[in-house]
């Protein structure tokens, strides 16, 4: 059925201008999502603030097809002065929770349309020395709402024993300020020798060293996806080069569900709690609300209507004590509203 069906995967890449972001999706998925882009010039990233877009593509391999939407952040961290920059993109989570609650909650929830983000791809700059305060704020920011793959963009800028380096570095960083990345899910004791093994790898590949490209070139006789350098060609789908690989088959086929999973029952179920939390406490206000002016005496504060005597808001009560109990017997007065005198 679910294959019938087909799958829906909402992916968000986050990090700062020029980190090869765009490359790297279209690298992914072999399409290409950005068509219609317009490069800013120096001018005008002086005024961008952090905009929201969604880009939806379907793929089918194998019969198999899956709903794409890449929601991508532009301008994030390229101003001056970047606090709360990622204020919108939490929002923008938020929102997408806030609108399936409603849709869970209502009268049809048949076809409930899921565009909760299951994963963010964060791109770590490769020029500075580990993480950068702007890259720990947004992680610590978001890791209670989303999913967080971190990225080192631009790995070919790299030799691999910094790369390395650069990797333990940042994975003490994370544990350092208490970033909950996502976490791979630990494997059974009834898996093969294997798969353990890939597991591990994938483990200790965090953060993905990748490298992007659109361009075919010829390597050892064979058309390759790569870029190429006065010194020689670096492979994309080379795992010697890059975690290209790795990260793809953990997106689309090996973690694609766990990630999906951990989105509904970890990071929406929290907002849900927070949410019927907040809903109680607003019925139990207004509960005791309401008691405290049953016992005074009224549902409703009556208003101070200038001109009107002493006598006149003794026959407005009783009138409302009359409404409110029908079997007590009181003189009916009939009150001009108009000129506020007893007729």
């Amino acid at each position: 059925k679910s294959v019938k069906k087909g799958f829906d995967f909402t992916l968000m890449v986050a990090g700062e201008s020029g980190l090869g972001k765009s490359t790297l999706v279209n690298s992914l998925f072999l399409t290409d999502l950005y068509k219609d882009r317009k490069l800013l010039n120096a001018e005008e990233r002086i005024t961008q603030t952090v905009e929201i877009t969604k880009h939806t593509v379907d793929i089918e391999e194998k019969g198999v097809k899956l709903k794409l939407t890449i929601v991508d952040t532009p301008g994030f961290g390229d101003a001056v002065n970047n606090t709360e920059c990622w204020k919108s993109v939490a929002d923008y989570i938020d929102q997408q929770f806030e609108q399936y609650f409603r849709d869970e909650s209502g009268l049809n929830r048949k076809n409930i349309q899921d565009n909760r983000v299951h994963c963010c791809l964060y791109f770590i700059s490769p020029f500075g020395h580990g993480l950068r305060p702007l890259d720990v704020e947004f992680m610590k920011a978001l890791h209670e709402k989303v999913n967080i793959v971190p990225v080192l963009a631009k790995a070919d800028t790299l030799t691999p024993s910094e790369v390395k380096k650069k990797k333990i570095k940042i994975r003490e960083e994370i544990e350092q300020y208490g970033i909950k990345i996502y976490q791979f899910p630990d494997c059974d004791s009834d898996e093969d020798e294997d798969f353990k093994q890939q597991d591990l790898e994938l483990k200790e590949s965090i953060p993905f060293a990748v490298i992007g490209s659109n361009t075919v070139v010829e390597a050892k006789g064979k058309r390759v996806r790569g870029r190429l350098y006065p010194w020689g060609i670096v492979e994309v789908e080379n795992s010697a080069h890059c975690d290209f690989v790795k990260l793809r088959n953990m997106l689309v086929r090996t973690h694609m569900q766990d990630l999906k999973d951990v989105t509904r029952e970890t990071h929406y179920e929290n907002y849900r709690a927070q949410c019927i939390q907040s809903m109680t406490r607003m019925v139990v206000k207004e509960r005791n609300r309401n008691k405290l002016t049953r016992e005074s005496g009224t549902d409703f504060p009556i208003p101070v209507v200038p001109g009107v005597t002493d006598e006149t808001e003794k026959l407005i009560r009783e009138k409302d004590e009359e409404v409110r109990h029908p079997d007590r017997e009181l003189d009916t007065h009939t009150i001009s509203v108009s000129t506020g005198h007893v007729i």
